[in-house]
């Protein structure tokens, strides 16, 4: 099997190349945002940051294919690089430090691309985190500066904590009655949002979470970062990996649960 350490090492190149350039421009008086078609924001920011990664990426490696939030697909073949350049951008235009770039390598396998290699950089948090798959998944300055993640061992809802973005997405999809009936079985509830919930998840502070729309850029790195920690990433219709459109994700031990109170009424 390939060990994916040489890849896992240049996906923290680009986040260091990421990292400055975002965090050069963030609480910028200056900072020009846009709207997107889809009615979301797009600032300067995400565009040079991918831009960044995108350039870096087609030096290091020219025969894989990339896929960005930004810029669509550039390429084909069995490896494809995902990039969200920055996952929270209604918090970074608002000077709200929760905000990550995301990369992820998917490679083609059985079921179609799945996540072998993801890092989360949240600089504004001073925080960073990352999976190769095999590897472990890992949190901390640097690759030698790390400690290992491990998801909880809470079994009982009801003393779970269960994370989320907002209520607004649950509503519209039909299932905000079970999610409401969950939130009022486990020990806490708390809307981080984003990609931090699933870091939290990975590293055993939080116990399960889940969001009802999601693009693939917004789930790769997270999946594999999940998983490694020895949690549960799937879809809500309890499919494995990021391709489901939403997601939820556990320790394991309480992903049935949850998945069942999502889908109850659905």
């Amino acid at each position: 099997m390939p060990d994916y350490l040489d890849d896992l090492r240049l996906a923290h190149v680009l986040a260091d190349a990421a990292d400055a350039a975002t965090t050069d421009r963030f609480k910028a008086l200056d900072l020009k945002v846009e709207t997107k078609p889809d009615m979301t924001p797009v600032s300067e920011a995400d565009k040079a940051a991918e831009e960044l990664i995108r350039g870096q990426l087609q030096r290091a490696r020219p025969r894989d294919a990339i896929l960005g939030e930004e810029y669509g697909v550039e390429g084909t073949g069995p490896r494809r690089w995902v990039i969200d350049p920055i996952d929270g951008t209604k918090n970074y235009v608002r000077g709200v430090p929760v905000w990550a770039t995301l990369i992820s390598l998917m490679e083609a396998g059985e079921g179609g691309f799945q996540p072998v290699v993801g890092v989360v950089s949240a600089p504004a948090l001073g925080r960073r985190w990352w999976a190769a798959k095999g590897h472990g998944a890992f949190s901390g300055r640097s690759l030698t500066k790390a400690s290992k993640l491990q998801v909880s061992r809470v079994s009982k809802l009801s003393d779970a904590s269960f994370a989320y973005s907002s209520l607004s997405g649950w509503e519209e999809q039909g299932r905000l009655d079970g999610f409401l009936d969950l939130t009022r079985e486990v020990w806490r509830t708390r809307a981080y949002g984003d990609f931090w919930p699933y870091m939290m998840v990975a590293e055993g502070s939080v116990d399960m979470c889940a969001e009802p729309e999601l693009s693939l850029w917004d789930m790769a790195a997270n999946a594999i970062i999940v998983t490694e920690a020895g949690g549960s990433f799937t879809g809500l219709d309890a499919r494995p990996g990021p391709h489901s459109g939403n997601a939820a994700a556990s320790n394991g031990l309480l992903h049935d649960e949850l998945l069942g109170y999502l889908n109850q009424r659905y």
